[in-house]
């Protein structure tokens, strides 16, 4: 993977996933360290069962023209409460800020979506863990376990 470019000033967007774009998401994947590969599923996977859930609303990340990264959430318009199902930055984009600011667009969706009132996002425990990513972002821990994972909430506001 040739990277980009690109840095703190990039624009970062939320795009849709096309049949020319989907192989390079995919492969975003592949540039995880082992320790994140064991904490988010493949990209792969992530868009296979998307289109099998009628709720998933699915992403690729661009910072300017280059993609860097995945998001997925579980967007039903008949609940208050939605899911960060899935974030995932490649490798030689973390630590830059396009989690942050694809986060923040995400937030920005969901507050547009009539009687939103939460979003959720679990995460696993221990070291590597994106438990301090999402603090940051405001993310809570509501009391909540999923399987092996802490949940985390955050109010959107009207």
């Amino acid at each position: 993977m040739t990277v980009a470019n690109i840095g703190t000033n990039s624009i970062v967007t939320l795009r849709e996933i096309t049949e020319e774009t989907v192989v390079a998401i995919c492969k975003l994947s592949d540039t995880l360290s082992e320790q994140h590969q064991k904490m988010v599923a493949p990209n792969a996977i992530s868009i296979a069962q998307a289109h099998y859930n009628q709720h998933a609303w699915f992403r690729a990340i661009y910072a300017d023209e280059t993609p860097v990264g995945f998001i997925m959430l579980y967007d039903n318009p008949e609940e208050p409460e939605y899911f960060l199902w899935r974030l995932m930055i490649a490798g030689p984009y973390q630590g830059i800020g396009y989690g942050s600011k694809a986060v923040q667009s995400l937030i920005e969706y969901v507050r547009q979506r009539l009687g939103a009132s939460e979003l959720l996002v679990s995460c696993v425990e221990g070291e590597g863990s994106p438990e301090g990513f999402y603090a940051k972002l405001g993310f809570k821990r509501n009391g909540e376990i999923l399987g092996e994972e802490v949940v985390m909430s955050l109010a959107i506001e009207d």
